[in-house]
């Protein structure tokens, strides 16, 4: 049974910081990734990270702000947020590319396999 499970969602001040945390279980993914949608708004990409090298990928909205990581041995998936504005408001994924094929462009939704049910991320001014 492939599932992520995700965590560490909740409401913050604006300045704060909060970490998430996403396990994958039954399966070594490629890539991993984290999104964000708030209400009204597309699905937007974070960041990524390919699990076999460590490059890692940002969106120039949180580049400074956020940092993506990985234990592999856990199979797990971090996102570490700093210095959080009201605008990084959102309902957080992350998603999941597995092996076998090539994975495309990280920033694409439909480049990934799996996806979290998602946690909401608040933060007041």
């Amino acid at each position: 049974q492939v599932q992520l499970v995700e965590s560490g969602g909740g409401s913050v001040q604006a300045g704060g910081s909060l970490r998430l945390s996403c396990a994958a279980f039954g399966y070594t993914a490629l890539r991993m990734g984290w999104f964000r949608q708030a209400p009204g708004k597309e699905r937007e990409g974070v960041a990524a990270i390919y699990t076999g090298g460590g490059a890692t990928y940002y969106a120039d909205s949180v580049k400074g702000r956020f940092t993506i990581s990985q234990d592999n041995a856990k199979n797990t998936l971090y996102l570490e947020m700093n210095s959080l504005k009201p605008e990084d408001t959102a309902m957080y994924y992350c998603a999941a590319r597995m092996r076998g094929s090539y994975g495309g462009d990280w920033r694409v939704p439909t480049t990934y396999n799996y996806w979290s049910q998602g946690t909401q991320v608040t933060v007041s001014s």
